[in-house]
């Protein structure tokens, strides 16, 4: 076996002696060298942040899929309990039924869960009051159709159900036609006019397109349920 001298000074002086081979102790050589190291980190750590963006996306959209926003539009199909035209004495011939149509023109507001829309409604129910007298019978039969344009206030507490509020300015076209057996010699009064409402409502989203809604307000009904669509 051979040795060598050992060149550190401090060593040296002492004379100590070294087998060649433990003169100096390599690493191991890495198969992949810094770069490919360097590059390989950089690339894992934009596959991580990537990976991320993504799933905060898929969750951003997850939860706001529901919320009603800008560029949005939807189809409401409903029918009215507790019809505000009538009173003691009058049936109805034709219950209460809408159709509303509203388009989101804002969001973002609120943290963004809200927003505002803008539509058109359109209603109509019909009713009739009849009277017997010294067996003739004469009566009134009335029809009322209402067309508006509605300013709708999004705002969403839970997921699926989408809560608004709004107000609606319109015009109900009211018609009257006598009935019955001397209905020739009555007057047909009539009371159309412009109105207002305010309401209030929620859609449930059973599916991205489908929903089911329920309003409250003074528009044809106290009460109206349907069904909605987002086209």
């Amino acid at each position: 076996m051979f040795f060598t001298k050992r060149q550190d000074p401090t060593i040296s002086r002492f004379g100590k002696y070294l087998p060649l081979h433990a003169k100096t102790k390599r690493k191991p050589k890495s198969s992949m060298s810094r770069q490919e190291y360097i590059i390989l980190n950089i690339m894992t750590k934009k596959c991580i942040s990537l990976l991320i963006v993504f799933s905060c996306s898929a969750l951003i959209s997850m939860q706001a899929q529901n919320i009603f926003s800008k560029g949005d539009r939807a189809i409401n199909v409903g029918i009215g309990l507790g019809s505000y035209y009538g009173g003691t004495g009058y049936k109805s011939s034709i219950p209460p039924i809408s159709a509303s149509f509203e388009q989101g023109v804002v969001d973002g507001l609120l943290d963004g869960k809200a927003s505002i829309g803008v539509g058109g409604y359109l209603a109509y129910t019909a009713n009739k009051w009849e009277t017997s007298i010294s067996n003739s019978t004469y009566g009134y039969k009335y029809t009322y159709f209402i067309l508006g344009a509605r300013g709708i206030f999004h705002y969403q507490f839970v997921d699926k159900l989408d809560t608004y509020t709004g107000l609606m300015l319109g015009y109900n076209v009211v018609g009257s036609k006598n009935i019955g057996d001397n209905g020739g010699g009555l007057d047909s009064p009539t009371a159309s006019g412009i109105g207002y409402s305010a309401f209030i409502g929620g859609r449930y989203h059973f599916s991205e397109k489908f929903t089911a809604f329920a309003e409250l307000g003074y528009g044809i009904s106290a009460l109206e349920l349907g069904i909605s669509f987002r086209l």
